[in-house]
């Protein structure tokens, strides 16, 4: 449900252009309703982004270009519907942007939101800032590093969003110091979330957030309902002694990756985000 991005050397990956997609990248028929709902006036900017996916996104290998055809339901509109949680006017730092999903999502459907994409890879930001400006996102900008080495630069934001980015523990290592006090880690997940929620609370209370909880967004209106683990940020961690940063980071993301929740070689997402 929470997607995949094909990298170099995958059978998704360097697809010829021929096969990227309908002519038309418009919501399919029994979806504009609902993508019209919850883009408002921006659901043309909304489809001009899924035309960047199903295009410049498969070409640059962003996307799986089997992913082209059900771009709507289980990318954009999934990612839309977490809308729902977060605050008006909120400022929503994206961990590992990859082709924009949740981020840019979030921005077209929520234009009180200000959005920061922190992404590692110089090709993903790329990609980010071309669509960013192309959409006329004044209010989105694109940051190129890890979620660890922004700690003490990135003013912590109201949201930090992720999709399928890392196991619970290690994501909220990561993505918790970004968060304000009182503000929330959205996890967008899979089937996995209630196994992650119950073997990996007790580090999340440890790194300063409060007990997860799994929220269901868009229950009423999407076949499959959006699972988000959301965590409120608590407290602050002390500096680990003798590093002098955050015991929240928990080191290294090489070991990130993940079975079927990893996404990238570069931040363990997988394909498409």
């Amino acid at each position: 449900m929470v997607g995949f991005r094909a990298e170099p050397g995958s059978d998704d990956a360097g697809a010829p252009p021929a096969d990227v997609g309908p002519a038309s990248f418009g919501p399919p028929v029994g979806l504009s309703n609902l993508a019209a709902a919850l883009f408002s006036e921006r659901l043309p900017a909304a489809v001009d982004y899924a035309r960047w996916l199903a295009t410049d996104g498969v070409v640059r290998g962003l996307i799986g270009p089997r992913e082209t055809d059900r771009l709507w339901d289980r990318h954009l509109l999934n990612c839309a519907v977490v809308a729902e949680l977060i605050p008006p006017g909120s400022s929503v730092t994206d961990v590992g942007a990859g082709a924009g999903l949740p981020g840019i999502v979030l921005a077209l459907a929520r234009p009180d939101l200000t959005v920061v994409l922190v992404e590692p890879s110089a090709r993903r930001t790329a990609f980010l800032s071309e669509v960013v400006a192309a959409l006329n996102l004044s209010r989105v900008s694109v940051l190129r590093s890890r979620a660890e080495e922004v700690v003490a630069t990135l003013c912590p934001a109201d949201v930090v969003t992720a999709r399928a980015l890392a196991p619970l523990d290690r994501l909220v290592g990561w993505c918790l110091p970004l968060v304000r006090v009182g503000g929330s880690l959205l996890a967008i997940k899979g089937a996995s979330a209630a196994a992650e929620v119950e073997q990996h609370r007790a580090t999340v209370l440890r790194l300063g957030g409060g007990t997860p909880v799994i929220r269901s967004c868009g229950a009423a209106v999407l076949d499959v309902a959006t699972t988000v683990i959301e965590v409120r940020r608590e407290r602050g961690i002390p500096p680990t002694p003798g590093t002098g940063r955050s015991g929240a980071s928990l080191g290294s993301r090489a070991g990130s990756r993940s079975g079927g929740n990893s996404r990238s070689a570069s931040v363990g997402r997988p394909p498409v985000r």
